[in-house]
């Protein structure tokens, strides 16, 4: 007869669920993880005051870039940018041996592009993976949009290009800010059979292709040009399925639902000088988490009504303008310049503290830890500020790569820790 939990001692039942938690293995297929909102399912490994991470146990530069990796199925794959070609590379996730790569003809910047370049280059959006049909779909900088079968060694389904078909312009300059264009960054997003872009053309913002075949299935009726954000969102209001994305002029809500998908739900005017609307909206349930900086310093929560209705829950003069903020119980986390603690619920600040620079991405954990990737290659490890609650608490932290800003996010998948700079290079740790 097999044992239930009710037939064991409570020190052994601790036991399971604590080897259980311990040895569980999660995949990160999208930007921003599982969820796609910087969660987790696996344990940061602290543990008696110890942050178990080792060495380096592989490096690997495929090209510039500042597109995060995913990791499927004990496969690690990348993308970037060297000598004229756009490089797709599935690496073991654990020994980082190259399993195969894909390659294509592709531009080191969007070709409308202007202004800081020298700060990045090659692709900055990350893949986006569908399980049901095994294909792996990634945008380039220049527009680019490929499928790629993953069961036959990326081989391409299909390729378009978003320029050549929309001719987006170049972004406009706002206010007396310098102009800026970095060409398409935002990561697509797969809602069932619709792989949905943020195209930024002068008809459609954000429009739904079919994801076997590339044919566009609808647009959105607004027409701003894109932000520069990670990518679109999904949330639901009032039962309908929808999707939000920080464009050039603000929040976009729209519907992705039958025959009415496109049809804008709301809109709310957040336009940032040097179109520098960056970190990814955040949904906490019915509202969304928006954060820029420059003339619009602030973190704000809004309310989002079916019928179009906004409601600022909130706002609070602090600012995000690269890290999407990410949701540990009651509290909201960022790290830009300091590590941030605000509660969600009210927007008030708890504490901020630390050093980051300009670059930084957190992820929270299943044990309600936090990691981060900021700076110029600081790995740290935070306390939640429930066990925190007046002051950040550094658990740890290494020094690991000193070259450029840590733009891409950091990933945690299988035990192991993925880390990539501006000029793409990866490097992964064990936590042990």
């Amino acid at each position: 007869m097999g044992l239930s939990s009710s037939c064991l001692p409570s020190h052994c039942v601790l036991m399971v669920l604590i080897l259980g938690t311990a040895a569980f293995a999660e995949d990160w297929p999208h930007w921003r993880g599982p969820s796609r909102d910087g969660h987790s399912a696996e344990v940061s490994g602290w543990t008696d005051g110890k942050w178990p991470l080792g060495d380096v146990v592989w490096r690997a530069n495929i090209g510039v870039g500042s597109s995060s990796p995913v990791v499927i199925d004990g496969k690690l794959y990348l993308l970037g940018w060297a000598d004229g070609e756009d490089h797709l590379v599935c690496f073991d996730a654990r020994s980082g041996e190259e399993q195969w790569r894909q390659s294509s003809p592709a531009a080191k910047f969007g070709r409308v592009a202007t202004g800081d370049q020298g700060l990045y280059a090659g692709p900055c959006s990350t893949p986006e993976y569908d399980a049901a049909t095994n294909a792996l779909f990634t945008l380039g900088i220049d527009g680019d949009l490929h499928c790629w079968d993953l069961a036959n060694q990326g081989r391409q389904l299909w390729h378009r290009n978003l320029y050549d078909d929309y001719h987006a312009p170049q972004r406009p300059r706002v206010n007396r800010s310098g102009r800026r264009d970095y060409g398409y960054t935002s990561s697509p997003l797969v809602q069932d059979d619709v792989l949905i872009v943020e195209v930024g053309a002068e008809t459609g913002t954000v429009m739904g292709f079919d994801k076997r075949t590339g044919k566009e299935l609808w647009r959105s009726a607004a027409h701003s040009p894109a932000g520069h954000t990670g990518g679109p969102v999904s949330l639901t209001l009032s039962g309908v399925p929808c999707v939000a994305v920080h464009n050039f002029d603000g929040l976009l809500v729209i519907r992705i639902d039958g025959g009415r998908a496109g049809e804008t739900v709301a809109e709310y005017p957040w336009r940032t000088d040097f179109a520098n609307n960056i970190a990814t909206p955040l949904v906490v349930d019915d509202s969304v988490i928006l954060t820029s900086s420059y003339n619009i310093h602030k973190v704000a929560r809004l309310k989002i009504a079916l019928d179009g209705t906004i409601d600022v829950l909130w706002e609070l003069e602090e600012a995000s303008k690269v890290c999407s903020p990410v949701l540990l119980g009651d509290h909201l986390y960022w790290a830009w310049r300091k590590v941030h603690c605000v509660d969600v619920r009210t927007g008030k600040q708890l504490w901020s503290g630390g050093s980051c620079g300009d670059a930084g991405s957190l992820i929270a954990t299943a044990d309600q830890k936090l990691i981060g990737w900021v700076g110029k290659g600081g790995l740290l490890l935070i306390e939640n500020a429930t066990d925190s609650a007046n002051k950040l608490t550094e658990l740890a932290s290494r020094r690991l790569l000193n070259q450029t800003d840590a733009w891409p996010h950091v990933v945690l998948a299988d035990r192991h820790l993925y880390c990539r700079d501006g000029n793409g290079e990866l490097i992964c740790l064990p936590i042990q």
